[in-house]
């Protein structure tokens, strides 16, 4: 935000580390014409805002993948959604909290509600296996 100081932003961090937010969509401050905030006297560097929005970021990446690990070993119920793009020998799904999961699963299974037990946790995605 224009003119915020370290400590608005430290403010922010402390948030963000209370609340665990499962995920975050950052970006940096930018000015825009005809907005408020653009008449505002004081703007912080470009480089003070990239410096923070890093920080920002490496925070929530952190957090995102602790909460992400907290959920090996459970058994998530997942609407597999499609193909993997990535993998075509997998297929891509969500848990009832938005989550994305990767299984291992013939395409009969699009479109369907399966438990599914989590093996691996990444920053952005849980890896898991159709349960029975």
């Amino acid at each position: 935000f224009p003119g915020e100081t370290e400590a608005d932003f430290l403010d922010t961090m402390a948030l963000v580390r209370e609340v665990e937010y499962d995920a975050a969509f950052t970006f940096i401050y930018s000015k825009r014409k005809g907005t408020p905030a653009t008449r505002m006297a004081e703007h912080i560097s470009e480089e003070v805002k990239k410096e923070r929005i890093y920080r920002l970021i490496e925070l929530q990446n952190a957090i995102s993948l602790k909460g992400n690990q907290a959920l090996v070993g459970s058994t998530e119920e997942v609407l597999l959604e499609s193909v993997s793009k990535g993998n075509l020998e997998m297929l891509t799904g969500k848990t009832r909290t938005a989550k994305n999961v990767l299984v291992k699963g013939d395409k009969n299974l699009i479109g369907q509600l399966v438990p599914v037990t989590i093996d691996e946790a990444g920053t952005w995605s849980l890896t898991g296996t159709v349960s029975s």
